[in-house]
């Protein structure tokens, strides 16, 4: 047998990646835009005093979020879904990843979900944990967009058709 992949998950797969992309386009403007400004202490505790700037955060947030969600929730799922790998939680999923190259370090990703949570709900309370976290996640924009990069070479790998 000379199956790469299972035909019937292709699909799902490729949807996924393509949701995915646009995600990331996404995610990339906002993060584009928000850290091409001076972002420091005093700025972060101005926010409450620039609604156009808090929108860019919480435009940032929620992308981020969201992005993130979908490789979780959705991608990375279906990748492993495309190989034969059956996963049920999030920690397999990421095992798979890893096991498959998509992922470089499981630990990373989950340390970025840890952030979103920070983002959300330290946004009023402590200006420092906010900075922190939201400058951490600018970082972990990367991982994401890696994570997509693979998924696309691993799509080539496996010489799944285009639609």
């Amino acid at each position: 047998m000379s199956l790469k992949y299972l035909p019937e998950q292709a699909q799902p797969a490729r949807l996924a990646l393509d949701l995915a992309r646009k995600k990331a386009k996404h995610l990339r403007y906002s993060q584009t835009t928000l850290f091409a400004l001076p972002i420091d202490l005093a700025w972060v505790q101005r926010l409450d005093e620039q609604p156009e700037l808090t929108e860019k955060v919480e435009a940032f947030v929620s992308r981020f979020g969201r992005l993130q969600d979908h490789l979780g929730e959705k991608l990375l799922p279906r990748m492993a879904a495309l190989v034969g790998e059956t996963s049920k939680t999030l920690l397999d999923n990421l095992a798979t990843a890893e096991k498959l190259g998509l992922l470089t370090n499981a630990d990373a990703f989950i340390a970025a979900r840890k952030l979103r949570n920070a983002l959300v709900h330290e946004y009023m309370d402590d200006a420092q944990t906010f900075l922190h976290s939201l400058l951490a996640a600018q970082q972990a924009c990367d991982l994401f967009f890696e994570v997509i990069e693979k998924v696309e070479a691993e799509f080539d790998r496996l010489e799944l058709p285009s639609q």
